[in-house]
């Protein structure tokens, strides 16, 4: 049994770890996973090349995810390439999750029920993943990730917010501890321009007390964000971020300056990110004395699906 799935990657609007409220939006960085389903009573994992790369949430998502639907856990190979930075605060474990359960349901169903398009309308489908009768709810695939993300501790609040964006695409803003969709809604189409200095993150080894003297400030911005404030929520949040983890609010402030309409630390970093309605040349020459890369993709409406 074998399947390949697509999950686009997201950033942040709200980062949770405050208040447990956060928000996020898909942007089109990808990752493509393929799992393959096997007796040899082990996992393996490569991740663009690399043996072992991410295997302690591989090993996880998978078994989570045969026993989700009643199956023995045998072995499997799970074999991912991805532009998605890791540790740069831009969803890299979410993603991961999200596309290993998701290509694992598929492999699933190919054996025990169906892959297949469902025309909305002319100009619109969906796919629905059926296993053993019952059609698979996105929302449970999600939750099957965040569990294995628990598992491999990459995650401190389950980061419904990360997973949920970039599962579904758009934005949604959520009660992370609830593992609660409060808002979904499509995103603009944009621009994004992701600066990403020389250093790496891991979201598992901040110490969310580092915000809580920000708790309310947070809260606030969140509150502005379901009222639809989004782009504020972005900058707001991102330089709250800033102070809170010591890191500079410099590329963001150039950004923003350059005529950017919103940009932002993404959640624990160290990437920022910009949204600009233009090319985002202005952006990019404003970083152009910055140490590090510039990632330049669109924000993202399409929802991860079997390939």
């Amino acid at each position: 049994m074998k399947a390949t799935a697509l999950c686009h990657g997201a950033a942040t609007i709200i980062t949770g770890f405050a208040t447990g409220k956060g928000g996020a939006y898909g942007i089109s960085l990808e990752n493509k996973t393929t799992v393959e389903l096997n007796e040899s009573k082990k996992i393996e994992s490569i991740v663009n090349g690399e043996k072992d790369m991410g295997l302690v949430l591989a090993e996880s998502a998978v078994k989570r995810t045969l026993e989700k639907f009643g199956l023995n856990y045998a072995g499997a190979k799970v074999t991912t390439e991805t532009d998605v930075p890791v540790a740069a605060g831009l969803k890299s474990s979410s993603i991961a999750a999200n596309a290993i359960v998701l290509a694992t349901a598929g492999a699933i169903a190919k054996e025990h029920g169906d892959v297949r398009e469902v025309r909305l309308s002319k100009a619109e489908s969906k796919q629905e993943i059926i296993i053993k009768g019952e059609n698979v709810k996105g929302i449970d695939l999600i939750n099957i990730g965040i569990d294995a993300a628990f598992d491999a501790k990459v995650t401190k609040t389950g980061a419904i917010d990360d997973a949920s964006a970039a599962f579904f695409g758009g934005y949604t803003l959520t009660k992370n501890l609830e593992r609660e969709i409060v808002y979904k809604g499509g995103m603009e189409e944009l621009n994004v321009l992701i600066y990403l200095p020389d250093r790496k993150i891991y979201s598992g080894s901040i110490n969310p007390a580092d915000v809580k003297p920000f708790a309310k400030e947070v809260d606030l911005v969140w509150e502005n964000a379901l009222k639809g404030c989004i782009y504020q929520a972005i900058t707001l949040n991102g330089l709250i971020h800033s102070v809170s983890f010591k890191l500079d609010p410099t590329p963001a402030v150039k950004a923003l300056d350059a005529g950017a309409i919103a940009a932002g630390l993404s959640g624990t970093g160290p990437a920022v990110v910009a949204l600009s309605r233009d090319d985002g040349a202005s952006i990019r020459d404003a970083w152009s004395d910055l140490e590090g890369n510039i990632i330049a993709t669109k924000t993202n409406n399409v929802s991860a699906r079997v390939i």
